[in-house]
């Protein structure tokens, strides 16, 4: 008799536990869902986040190339924006460039004083 008390025991000990294991698996998974939840819900707050706005009128920015620099035009009004140093390095590689031979001659002459020669 107490042999099969022994069993009842130990069988109850096993159902609490998987009761207790059920249980926490289901608390597991519920708190794994809002955590995704929560996670989507930044995720799309961070790509509207890379949505660029145009300063002058709230238009969408699109970017392209120009000079091997990346530029910002906006959609709505036209606008060309650019971060920092970006102007510097087009002013760079314009200045390299072969019209910045032939436009520097130019300037030159007009920055002459009139009765001076070159």
């Amino acid at each position: 008799m107490d042999n099969e008390k022994d069993r009842f025991g130990e069988k109850m000990r096993l159902v609490e536990k998987a009761k207790e294991d059920i249980y926490f698996a289901a608390r597991d998974r519920e708190l794994i869902e809002k955590l995704k939840a929560r996670l989507r819900k930044v995720e799309r707050a961070y790509a509207q986040d890379l949505v660029l706005l145009c300063p002058k009128c709230g238009g969408k920015l699109e970017s392209y190339t120009f000079l091997e620099i990346l530029l910002d035009r906006c959609q709505g009004c036209g606008g060309i924006w650019l971060d920092r140093g970006e102007l510097e390095g087009i002013l760079r590689k314009v200045a390299r460039g072969p019209l910045a031979r032939v436009l520097s001659r130019f300037v030159a002459r007009d920055e002459e004083a009139p009765g001076e020669k070159r």
